[in-house]
């Protein structure tokens, strides 16, 4: 469900341009290496830490990499579902809070907030009721309190959802992810009975072929396809490891992949045609305006008798009359039109400058949202949706955090959970200051996305080439029972490696290409200005990147220069064949802190988290019927038992 939650508030808006690009990326880029991970997780039934140690001790760093990419984006994801959570709270009111512009009273008059008035209710009620920003990042401004309560509340929720693990965040996303599909269609519905809805899911079918020739259109969409199937973050190897050893993770890759699609699909759809009918307003405020310039002007530098006869300019002119009108008018007076100052207004142009970012659900939803009948019930749906969806998110993002940590460093999980999430809620204060949405924006630009493409691309490199595609092939049919198509022997070896890389050196040139900056909002001008970062910003920004991808370089030098111990850790090495275990030693000398493989000692005594230990046929000889980790260990293979009843297997 990243996907459903990022379309809500992505930035890549211009669907009916990406569209095309996101399919094609899914199915080259995104199922290859969404199946890859399920693999190798399920396989080898370590989190993201112990999966590439074991594939390459000199690459176990591409794992703590993804720990700490899922701790970046968990730090700044909470602080959405803190602002979600806000507006939630603020939605039990009629009419709803951000309706209208607030009225200051003095001695003599009143009066609107001269902010409001040059803006929007609801652009005003996010920038100054809800954030109180300051004007730009530099400017700290001290903490939001109403929103640090709604961050502690968003890790409360996190924490005690993943305090048990995997099995109690399952059963919470049984009404997490249902939820949101219950809430989407009933939106669709409803908007696709506002006026001008179809103007909106219009333009999003649109194809824009210039657009689609750019490089930043193929980048974004390849961002939002990792984010779509959380590839990179590890979450997808820590949840795969709980599976069956003999699941058919490729059916599920597929599936989820293509239900992910659609999903995202379904969730635009909501969101074109809420946008076409907020087009649709804007766009008769706007004929409204320019009506009343055009009574003005008659006589005084527009003619008359330029106006059609069939317009009556005393009442509500159309659209379509408008158009019409200002051609004329375009036509005759030429090189003086620009003069008389008259908007264009039309739906398309509307549509094309729709805001973008978290302002998508804060300040465009929001507005068209008040417009809607009994809207603070709507409200109330929206925003328990989007808490909904990212709570769903984050809980993957989290458990590709712990899982590993816990793999790799024995820890209890109940303690590691809470001393993340402290420590995640503390440093998150920064997000909830005056200047936090600043914050947030680089986070998201910065500490994501070109870090996730470097551990994709080390992720593919590491099984197809370091590993090897046709050992790695050999083990999918021997956990699968069956072949995958050849199809994915090439995209692992040659397309998908080639795409990524494609798309990280277009990134890199890119960011050097274009300074960084942020939009910030003018709080005198009530307008969002681009801004570059300051010195010390830039700063953050590199090191952003730099901090999460140095564990790689930092384990394969320790490793190549033998600091520590490649064989460190492995302490029993097994021979298999047909499912009958050949031969097990025990290294007793070696302390296993990092293995993949263990041998059972009395401290690895715990219950398996899977059932039915008696899938593996016990040996004669004594060779116990447990794996020896207490979980489907990698190289026990299912035994070919006719005898067996199909219930016991």
């Amino acid at each position: 469900f990243h996907l459903a939650g990022s379309v809500i508030q992505s930035r890549r808006l211009c669907y009916g341009a990406y569209l095309v690009p996101y399919l094609i990326l899914l199915i080259v880029i995104g199922i290859p290496l969404f199946f890859l991970e399920l693999s190798v997780g399920q396989r080898i039934r370590r989190g993201s830490i112990g999966v590439w140690n074991y594939i390459s001790p000199r690459l176990g760093g591409i794992g703590f990499a993804s720990c700490v990419v899922c701790f970046f984006v968990a730090l700044y994801y909470n602080v959405i579902i803190g602002w979600s959570l806000f507006y939630f709270s603020q939605s039990f009111q009629q009419p709803l809070p951000w309706h209208e512009c607030p009225l200051v009273k003095n001695q003599t008059n009143t009066y609107v907030v001269d902010e409001c008035d040059k803006s929007s209710a609801t652009t005003y009620y996010w920038y100054r009721q809800a954030l109180d920003i300051s004007d730009s990042i530099a400017e700290g401004g001290g903490l939001n309190w109403r929103m640090t309560v709604c961050l502690l509340a968003a890790w409360s929720m996190v924490c005690l959802a993943m305090i048990k693990g995997i099995q109690s965040s399952g059963k919470v996303m049984y009404f997490s992810s249902l939820f949101p599909y219950v809430v989407l269609i009933c939106f669709l519905v409803r908007a696709l009975l506002l006026k001008g809805s179809w103007d909106g899911i219009r333009h999003m079918f649109t194809p824009k072929l210039e657009i689609m020739l750019e490089a930043k259109v193929w980048r974004e969409a390849a961002t939002q396809v990792f984010f779509a199937l959380g590839l990179g973050f590890g979450g997808v190897i820590a949840f795969s490891s709980y599976n069956k050893r003999d699941n058919n993770c490729h059916f599920d890759a597929v599936l989820v992949s293509f239900i992910n699609f659609f999903t995202s699909v379904l969730a635009t759809l909501v969101v074109f045609a809420v946008l076409g009918f907020k087009a649709n307003i804007m766009n008769a405020k706007c004929i409204i305006k320019n009506t009343g310039k055009i009574v003005h002007l008659l006589g005084n530098g527009v003619s008359r008798d330029l106006i059609p006869h069939h317009i009556n300019l005393s009442s509500t002119v159309s659209a379509e009359d408008y158009q019409e009108m200002t051609e004329i008018i375009r036509n005759v007076t030429a090189h003086d039109y620009p003069r008389l100052g008259l908007d264009s207004c039309s739906i398309e142009e509307e549509l094309n400058k729709a805001v973008q970012g978290t302002g998508l659900a804060f300040i465009a939803f929001t507005e068209a949202m008040t417009h809607f009948p009994a809207s603070p019930f709507w409200s109330v749906m929206f925003f328990l949706m989007l808490v909904n969806l990212g709570l769903g998110s984050m809980f993957g993002t989290i458990e590709g955090i712990i899982t590993p940590l816990v793999d790799t460093f024995k820890v209890r999980k109940e303690i590691l959970t809470v001393a993340v999430c402290l420590l995640a809620f503390f440093i998150g204060l920064l997000f909830v200051q005056r200047s936090g949405n600043y914050w947030v924006a680089m986070f998201d630009d910065y500490s994501a996305t070109l870090p996730l493409l470097i551990v994709v691309i080390l992720e593919n490199v590491a099984v197809a080439w370091v590993y090897g595609t046709d050992k790695f092939f050999e083990d999918l049919k021997d956990m699968l029972g069956f072949t995958p198509f050849r199809f994915y022997y090439y995209m692992w070896k040659y397309v998908t490696p080639l795409l990524l890389i494609l798309l990280l050196g277009s990134s890199v040139i890119q960011m050097g290409m274009t300074p960084p900056s942020y939009s910030a909002w003018i709080q005198e001008l009530a307008v969002e200005r681009s801004l570059r970062y300051p010195a010390w910003g830039l700063a953050v920004c590199i090191s952003l990147v730099v901090a999460a991808v140095m564990p790689v370089p930092v384990v394969f030098l320790l490793r190549y220069f033998n600091v520590i111990d490649e064989n460190a850790g492995v302490a029993s090495t097994i021979s298999y064949k047909k499912g009958r275990i050949i031969k097990e030693s025990a290294l007793p000398e070696d302390d296993d802190d990092l293995s993949l493989i263990r041998a059972k000692s009395p401290g690895s005594e715990a219950p398996s988290p899977m059932p039915g230990n008696s899938i593996y046929r016990k040996q004669s000889g004594g060779v116990p019927d447990v794996a020896p980790n207490g979980r489907y260990g990698i190289g026990y293979l299912m035994a070919d038992m006719p005898d067996m009843p199909e219930s016991d297997l």
